[in-house]
């Protein structure tokens, strides 16, 4: 790994040992902003819609991040601090049966009523109709 890589890596590790929360919601909101900017782009929206971008950062920045790292401090108690690699694929299971489906749907009520600015009772209504059989494939 280069030096430059290395250091910035090194420097990660260390906001996220002694800022956690903070580290989390600034990474999920950076990842938010560039997974919708690479979506626009391989999607062919001629130009970038910032604002929808900025929407999906701040989704990222005030509910992914902390509601992450809250959830893998209740799985950790659940589990007892263990770390083994049987363990984490036993939280990974528990979080996508319990905590993913209601996330897929709370993002995509987010993703209609704020960012789309649809009514929140026309969204719901539609996602029943429209997008539970994807819901439910999402969710498997």
């Amino acid at each position: 790994m280069g030096s430059v890589a290395k250091k910035g890596l090194q420097k990660y590790l260390l906001q996220l040992q002694h800022h956690p929360l903070r580290t989390k919601a600034i990474t999920a909101a950076v990842l938010s902003g560039i997974s919708d900017t690479v979506s626009q782009k391989l999607s062919g929206i001629p130009k970038l819609q910032l604002r929808r971008i900025l929407l999906k950062m701040l989704f990222g920045f005030a509910y992914l991040g902390p509601f992450g790292h809250y959830m893998y401090i209740l799985l950790d108690k659940i589990f007892k601090g263990k770390r083994d690699s049987k363990t984490v694929a036993k939280k990974v299971v528990v979080e996508q049966l319990t905590t993913s489906p209601c996330n897929n749907l709370l993002f995509m009520i987010y993703y209609g009523v704020v960012v789309e600015g649809k009514s929140m009772f026309n969204y719901v209504l539609m996602l029943g109709e429209r997008d539970w059989n994807f819901f439910n494939l999402m969710t498997i």
